[in-house]
């Protein structure tokens, strides 16, 4: 996998699939036995549960809109560091920087991991 044009595109639409809480259109990425974790919390595995968890998220939360800054790829993974603004329930917004890894099976995503501090979006 190289870093072109199409990938960075594809990662676009990966994120703009997030970000309009689109939980189905965000699954279409990912393989059928892919595990996702999602900062601290035990990784997921499959599809069903990963839908679960996400939409719990979605629902939690009123808007989220990501900013990708570096993209740097090797082999089957691809990293992405980056700024993920939240807009909360109580209408506060949370700037919270993270990185993603992304291990790839074929044009799918197998692992998926957040390394962010989410703290701070569910903080008094």
């Amino acid at each position: 996998m190289n870093a072109t044009l199409p990938e960075r595109h594809r990662l676009d639409e990966l994120f703009a699939a997030i970000d309009s809480k689109n939980t189905d259109a965000f699954l279409e990425f990912l393989s059928d036995d892919s595990t996702f974790r999602f900062g601290s919390a035990p990784a997921i595995h499959g599809r069903d549960a990963i839908r679960d968890v996400l939409n719990d998220f979605f629902a939690s939360i009123a808007t989220l809109q990501h900013t990708i800054g570096n993209v740097i790829v090797g082999g089957n993974t691809l990293i992405c560091e980056g700024t993920v603004v939240y807009r909360r329930l109580d209408s506060r917004e949370v700037s919270i920087p993270f990185v993603n890894v992304f291990e790839y099976a074929g044009q799918r995503i197998a692992e998926y991991k957040i390394y962010i501090d989410i703290g701070p979006l569910y903080a008094a």
